[in-house]
């Protein structure tokens, strides 16, 4: 065990930032103006619980107006506080400039262990808290715009969306002001899967390089990859579960809130995703190899690990035991910035939080575009697609006979070559492109300049660099 003090996520966050400043010709003004959080705001309400009132405390942070609306996801965990609110909230302003996304950087939290309530009493929590937000402009279409995050969903982002509607019952765009939506209120085809979507597209990325492939000591495709993820919830589920069916990795173990299972045969993600849904955690699940201290599966040897949970998992204490070649930060801030200097001296490749988990608030994006232009992506086009194709088809066909011959198209390929894009094909388009333009953003800058070393800098002087423009081309 180090006896260097472990920094705090926010002190990691300003330590990552500085270092990449530091190989930047910023004004310190402005340096200064990008790095602090513009402004917090704590509230504590009441809500009538169980015959009693129950007080709540909950944050909603704002790091950076460069653009607006600001865009960040509310979490509901016992352990918020205004640090950690704050550090995400900047991770979200560099995350949206290194994607493109056009929004600057917020977060907000709530006090609370949704586990302890049930359905109708966090619905009357998460209205309030709602209500709270929106009547000072911290929930507005075009002003701040929340997402889900750790212990919300889709039906918490539908709760809030009807308490602003209900606040403000003639902004035709009221759906616009907090995305991840269910599809019947609002929401976007792929949204649920996103995060895990664009981890999986940035590996894919990653795998198209041969000289990144060779850094990590990997060569190949993701096909019989090694891959341990810590955290089968949302993300982690969804990026494990495409990089199994689709790109035939082998999941060897899974890290849960109760333990860790290896099995180097591969675990069937699906089947255990319905074991932990029904019995709380992996224990007891007929396969693969349990431990109590899962964390020590983050230990083993495996080609990628997928640290999809919480922050500071990897830190100075077990950092130099991490034997993973290749570790995707599907979670925000899982390794400290202790952690991340003695993986990098190791020569262990990090494809960083910024860049990996953007695939969220990119289609996020999407959401908040559709929202605002009140039609579904897709439903002026997909029909003529079909028919423009349809008359190729038939034209080959129509040659094929008048030359006597007796060809015909593969039936599979036919079907998918008429099939026209609909909202969730555009969606995975767009998220795709926006993957791997952010990378090829990244890679150009970490083989482009030899006092860059690592991606997490590149990612840094990337995303620091629009941010400055933005402020630039305002005047400041």
């Amino acid at each position: 065990m180090s006896t260097i003090k472990e920094p705090s996520f926010r002190e990691s966050v300003d330590l990552m930032f500085n270092r990449a400043v530091a190989l930047m010709d910023l004004p310190p003004g402005l340096e200064e103006k990008i790095r602090v959080c513009n402004a917090t705001y704590t509230v504590r309400f009441g809500v009538r619980l169980r015959g009693q009132i129950q007080t709540f405390t909950g944050y909603r942070s704002v790091h950076s107006e460069h653009m607006e609306p600001v865009k960040g996801g509310i979490r509901f965990a016992p352990g918020v506080n205004q640090d950690e609110v704050e550090a995400l909230a900047a991770l979200m302003t560099y995350k949206c400039a290194l994607v493109d996304a056009p929004f600057g950087g917020s977060k907000g939290g709530l006090c609370i262990d949704p586990r302890d309530y049930d359905e109708h009493e966090l619905e009357l929590i998460t209205r309030r808290f709602a209500y709270e937000l929106a009547k000072r402009d911290l929930i507005h279409p075009s002003q701040n715009v929340p997402a889900p995050d750790m212990g919300t969903s889709e039906r918490e982002m539908a709760w809030i969306a009807d308490q602003y509607a209900r606040m403000n019952t003639t902004d035709i765009n009221a759906k616009a002001c907090v995305t991840g939506k269910p599809l019947n209120a609002g929401g976007i085809a792929g949204r649920v899967e996103a995060t895990g979507r664009g981890v999986q597209y940035a590996l894919q990325e990653f795998f198209r390089h041969e000289e990144d492939k060779a850094k990590a000591g990997l060569s190949g495709t993701l096909d019989g990859k090694r891959v341990i993820v810590q955290g089968l919830g949302n993300v982690g589920y969804h990026a494990a579960k495409f990089l199994s069916e689709e790109d035939g990795c082998k999941i060897v173990g899974v890290i849960e809130r109760d333990g860790g299972l290896l099995d180097e045969n591969g675990l069937d993600i699906e089947d255990l995703r319905a074991w932990i849904s029904k019995h709380d955690g992996v224990d007891g699940y007929p396969s693969g190899r349990y431990i109590k201290d899962g964390a020590k599966y983050l230990e083993e040897d495996c080609d990628i690990l997928i640290p999809a949970a919480l922050e500071g998992v990897i830190n100075l204490s077990n950092a130099e035991r991490i034997q993973a070649k290749l570790i995707i930060e599907a979670a925000n801030g899982p390794i400290t910035a202790g952690g991340d200097e003695i993986l990098r001296k190791k020569g262990t490749v990090i494809i960083p939080d910024m860049y990996a988990n953007a695939g969220g608030v990119t289609v996020s994006y999407f959401e908040w575009v559709k929202n605002l232009s009140h039609i579904r992506f897709g439903r002026m086009q997909r029909r003529q697609e079909e028919a423009r194709h349809q008359l190729v088809v038939d034209q080959l066909e129509a040659l094929s006979e008048s030359m006597g011959k007796s060809w015909s198209l593969d039936p599979a390929f036919k079907e998918k070559y008429l099939k026209g894009a609909g909202e969730l094909e555009l969606v995975r388009s767009g998220l795709d492109d926006t993957m791997r333009t952010a990378y090829q953003d990244m890679r150009e800058v970490w083989h482009g300049r030899e006092d860059v070393t690592d991606l997490r800098t590149a990612a840094y002087l990337v995303s620091i660099g629009k941010v400055a423009g933005s402020y630039r081309a305002k005047g400041l």
